[in-house]
């Protein structure tokens, strides 16, 4: 089986690749000669005596306190210690192998002095799936989740397994793997740096950017019932307006009904249509350019060194220059924009969902159902739209803007970005449960259309998969399970697979 190599630039997809798909990693030589030399550096300085901050002295308000060579290991495993201080639920087992990960392309940036045994301790824990416990809540953008999984790496924490919490060391033994002990810096890299704010947002952008593409096809199958018209995303009409995005979206809908029969014969249906279908390209479109736009700073962060303070070893005889480069603030106002954007993308399918359940502007039964009263049809699930949506708008409320101090007023501004990387995956949740909901009311309308006009190819296809599993609602049925269904065939992208085979990428 072929490995992704750590050492090399990480995408977004190739991030992806070994947290949710699990593919095994390896180090490059080029990373192995990074870590070991500046490494060498560490050992070289704490012989000399030099003071550097967190290595020879403490951390924070306590930077004042020199260390000395005796104590300075046990310090290592003090700052873990005293740093597993985070609360509640814990991260999801992407969360946390993600974090691992960054921890593994921060440190390896060779700017740290961790020693190679410690990374491939991490590396070990990846590529074996091990899962350290690590309680979420009460992060302002470091050290506390990411000191619970160092801990589990030293075999003094807690781990997962088979979905109950056990001492690590238990688990670490099964798998020829004892206690660990930290050396010099090596406390501090682990806790420090963006690492678990960077991992969360991967996870919330990549499923935020697969949902927002999947709603360019879910909007098209609501136009198409909807006796829409594609007059509005005209290529004529999107050339006047500069914003590539939103030229590519419209590129995209034209793609998915261009051998529509159905939007052929209602192209002149109407002269234009509500906001909520003639105006996809614009926000989708919108969306996008945020989204993408985060992608791009997002995979500049995953190639960075984060960490405080970095061993710079290029010029004479080297330096330990502290800073703030664990700052979260480029992360974290990404999230806040990638929230937003999928909040608006969300109130569009909702409002796209209710004109196809509302008899007074379907066209249809109300509810999507025959016999409208004695069953309910497609009602409910709006409500659950609207509970949702709720949530989204609450949780797209920014987090950066906020400021709490820390550590004795060391760190008398905090960015926050922790907590605008952990609301995103709650939002891409609540945006593919929104968008399912879309998808079964457009899957149900079809059967109001004329039998004789055609869906798309691409619209067909998608009708099939769905109708695989979901029946056409002729009366009142158990809802739940089809609403799960489809926000799975949405999540695992299948529902874009489908389509893309058929037009080609979806912009």
């Amino acid at each position: 089986m072929s490995k992704i190599h750590i050492g090399n630039p990480i995408t977004l997809q190739s991030f992806m690749d070994v947290v949710r798909n699990r593919e095994k990693i390896d180090f490059t030589e080029e990373y192995k000669e990074r870590v070991n030399r500046s490494r060498s550096l560490v050992e070289r300085w704490v012989e000399e005596g030099r003071v550097m901050y967190g290595i020879t002295t403490g951390f924070g308000a306590n930077s004042t306190r020199t260390i000395s060579k005796n104590d300075a290991v046990k310090l290592q495993r003090n700052i873990i210690i005293t740093h597993s201080t985070s609360v509640g639920q814990p991260m999801s087992d992407e969360e946390v192998r993600g974090t691992m990960l960054m921890v593994l392309q921060n440190a390896g940036r060779g700017y740290s002095g961790v020693r190679l045994e410690t990374l491939s301790r991490y590396k070990d824990f990846l590529n074996m799936n091990l899962i350290p416990y690590a309680p979420k809540e009460g992060s302002v953008g470091y050290l506390a989740p990411e000191a619970h999984i160092a801990l589990a790496v030293m075999g003094e924490g807690k781990m997962i397994h088979e979905g109950q919490i056990v001492d690590a060391i238990s688990i670490l033994k099964k798998h020829g793997l004892g206690e660990y002990e930290l050396s010099y810096k090596e406390g501090l890299i682990l806790v420090s740096g963006t690492t678990g704010v960077t991992a969360m947002a991967a996870i919330a952008l990549y499923d935020i950017i697969k949902a927002v593409k999947t709603a360019d096809i879910i909007g098209a199958m609501t136009l198409e019932v909807a006796k829409g018209t594609v007059r509005a995303f005209d290529e004529r009409l999107m050339s006047v307006r500069g914003h590539k995005e939103q030229q590519e979206t419209a590129e995209n809908l034209r793609r998915i009904l261009h051998d529509s029969g159905i939007a052929k014969e209602y192209y002149h249906y109407r002269l234009q249509d509500a906001l909520s279908i003639r105006c996809i390209p614009q926000l989708h479109g919108a969306a996008k350019k945020t989204l993408y736009d985060a992608q791009k700073t997002l995979e500049i962060e995953m190639n960075s060194c984060t960490d405080n303070p970095i061993v710079w070893g290029e010029n004479g005889d080297g330096e330990a220059i502290s800073g703030g480069n664990p700052d979260s603030s480029f992360i974290g106002l990404e999230m806040d924009s990638a929230a937003m954007a999928a909040t608006m993308v969300a109130k569009m399918s909702e409002r796209r969902n209710n004109r196809l359940i509302d008899g007074n502007l379907s066209e249809n039964p109300w509810f999507l159902v025959n016999n409208p009263g004695l069953n309910s049809g497609l009602m409910i699930p709006q409500y659950t739209q609207a509970g949702l949506l709720n949530d989204m708008k609450i949780l797209s409320t920014s987090s950066v803007i906020d400021n709490i101090p820390t550590c004795g007023n060391q760190e008398d501004y905090v960015a926050m970005g922790y907590n605008a990387a952990k609301k995103a995956i709650v939002i891409a949740e609540k945006l593919e449960y929104i968008l399912a909901i879309e998808l079964l009311s457009a899957y149900q309308s079809y059967q109001y259309l004329d039998k004789k006009l055609k869906r798309s190819s691409a619209t067909e296809a998608v009708y099939n998969k769905i109708a695989e599993t979901v029946p056409v609602m002729e009366e009142d049925m158990y809802l739940y399970p089809h609403i799960e269904k489809l926000r799975e065939l949405i999540h695992s992208g299948e529902i874009l697979r489908i389509v893309e085979d058929i037009v080609g990428v979806i912009k």
